[in-house]
């Protein structure tokens, strides 16, 4: 269990030190530096304190499994009838750039019913093997089957590592697969990567944005993730297949379960800010909700859609469903035009993928334009009316 230890004699100022801490979770008592239960053990202390004066220490474990019995990167392929989830190609694509730093294979596991015409598909992404659960109790989802499947799947082939894509599939069966085998699982990964030992490196934001944290899970096996989508890049279709499909027993596996789907009901097709091409951001240098028909407009000439931050879907003037960010939408759209948007990295987190980045704020100074391929200095109520219309005349001149 890490801890901090203080060293009273190596403090310089004892204010200064409580002062670095963001939580507040550093008192004086009698002259001495107590360090409070609401420590998060953010190490600023350690960094930006006083040399030596408080120490991180982790107390050394030694590995509680054989690492070397567990190969393969795995990726749950989510899919509804005959569609595969777009996120699943994203996984795989990064699957293989991990595998290939350990040698080792690509697995997809694949769960479901009538899968034959559609599994092929995966292997055509560069999987090494595809293993298929087909079976009439599987058509649907039912959180206690698939995990079942899923203990079966990971019982006899020991992946060292299993990524989930971050939809409400996924972030439903990834804790409970996570659970039954007492491993870690980082949620919303924006980076992954491999160590030469096969240790994961899962990074994510957070304490609200403001740290990108490094997580590992050494002495667990397999080691899980969760990725939303857009987050990773979509490898090329191939001609070529080079895996194989592995056809899985169904019938050692127990299907009794105390959740019963009555119906399933087809969602009517809507906006999606994810899937489109331009995205219009409204910020808080928007001043009231009727000044967003503005950017509707400007969304309409572009043929895009409007997108905001978090205040605005606070504030009750935009549906939660245009939100983009860490507790929005993550989006890779090919051009992204921020209005009076001041780039926390909570919001950018969500779509510092964009192709192309334009940036409008009357702030220079603002964190935004840091990201941005474009930006323009100014404010948004003269910057947007000017724009829209050179476009319209544009359109006309056309």
């Amino acid at each position: 269990m890490a801890k901090l230890v203080v060293h009273q004699d190596k403090i310089n100022d004892i204010n200064e030190l409580i002062s670095i801490c963001p939580f507040g979770a550093m008192e004086e008592n009698n002259g001495k530096l107590n360090i409070t239960a609401g420590c998060r053990l953010c190490r600023l202390c350690v960094r930006k304190g006083s040399k030596g004066a408080v120490e991180y220490v982790e107390d050394e474990k030694k590995p509680l499994i054989d690492k070397s019995i567990w190969n393969g990167i795995a990726v749950y392929v989510e899919h509804v009838g005959e569609n595969i989830h777009p996120v699943t190609y994203e996984l795989i694509g990064k699957a293989r750039e991990l595998a290939d730093k350990i040698n080792q294979p690509v697995y997809a596991v694949f769960v479901g019913n009538n899968l034959s015409n559609i599994a092929e598909k995966l292997l055509h992404y560069n999987v090494d093997k595809v293993f298929v659960y087909d079976d009439e109790e599987l058509a649907y989802f039912n959180i206690e089957k698939y995990t079942n499947v899923f203990e079966d799947f990971i019982k006899n082939n020991k992946p060292t590592s299993i990524l989930v894509g971050a939809t409400p599939v996924g972030r439903q069966l990834a804790p409970k697969v996570a659970a039954r085998f007492k491993t870690g699982l980082t949620a919303d990964c924006t980076i992954l990567d491999m160590k030469s030992t096969t240790d994961l490196v899962q990074i994510r934001p957070a304490f609200g944005g403001n740290i990108m944290a490094e997580i590992l899970t050494p002495n667990n096996r397999p080691q899980m993730a969760t990725v939303r989508y857009k987050v990773m890049e979509t490898p090329a279709y191939s001609e070529d297949i080079n895996g194989e499909i592995v056809n899985c027993k169904t019938n050692n596996i127990d299907f009794e379960s105390n959740i019963k789907i009555l119906d399933v009901i087809k969602k009517p097709k809507e906006e999606n800010i994810e899937s489109a091409d331009i995205l219009i951001v409204a910020g808080r240098g928007i001043k009231k909700k009727e000044d967003l028909s503005m950017l509707e407009d400007l969304a309409d000439l572009l043929n895009g859609q409007l997108a905001v931050t978090r205040p605005l879907v606070e504030n009750g003037w935009a549906e939660a469903k245009r939100q983009i960010g860490l507790s929005g939408k993550t989006v890779r759209p090919k051009l992204i035009m921020t209005c009076g948007v001041s780039g926390a990295i909570q919001f950018v987190a969500g779509m510092n993928n964009a192709e192309t980045i334009f940036a409008i704020n009357n702030d220079e100074k603002a964190p935004i334009f840091k990201y941005a391929n474009y930006a323009i200095v100014g404010d948004i109520y003269e910057v947007i009316p000017k724009l829209i219309e050179k476009i319209k005349v544009g359109e006309k001149l056309s």
